[in-house]
């Protein structure tokens, strides 16, 4: 921990790490570091982007069927964990397709049971 604590002082008064006046972006920080910025975001999201035997959130959202609700308004928070979910969303039901949450993209639809 001692050690830990030592690296931690040495980055700050090398000035990676933020100090508490200065403002920090991923951009600064990699050039600090002698890290080109694309690296750090743009070759990993290429890599990902090059898999195509994995599905992409929006394909992974649309297999989840239209969950029936009781009523006229459906309640989204997207997880039953808040640390998971998303604001809640109070989505109107009133139209015969799926009504959709901007936050989380999953869908709605009105269940008329009589």
């Amino acid at each position: 921990a001692k050690m830990a604590s030592n690296l931690l002082k040495a980055l700050i008064r090398s000035q990676i790490l933020p100090s508490p006046r200065r403002n920090f972006s991923v951009a600064a920080a990699s050039i600090q570091l002698g890290i080109p910025t694309d690296d750090l975001v743009g070759n990993h999201t290429a890599k990902w982007m090059q898999d195509r035997s994995k599905k992409s959130p929006m394909e992974l959202i649309n297999e989840v069927p239209p969950i029936k609700v009781v009523g006229r308004t459906a309640a989204c928070e997207g997880d039953t964990n808040p640390a998971l979910g998303h604001p809640i969303e109070f989505i109107c039901l009133d139209l015969h397709e799926p009504a959709v949450c901007k936050y989380c993209g999953l869908r709605y639809v009105q269940d008329h049971h009589h």
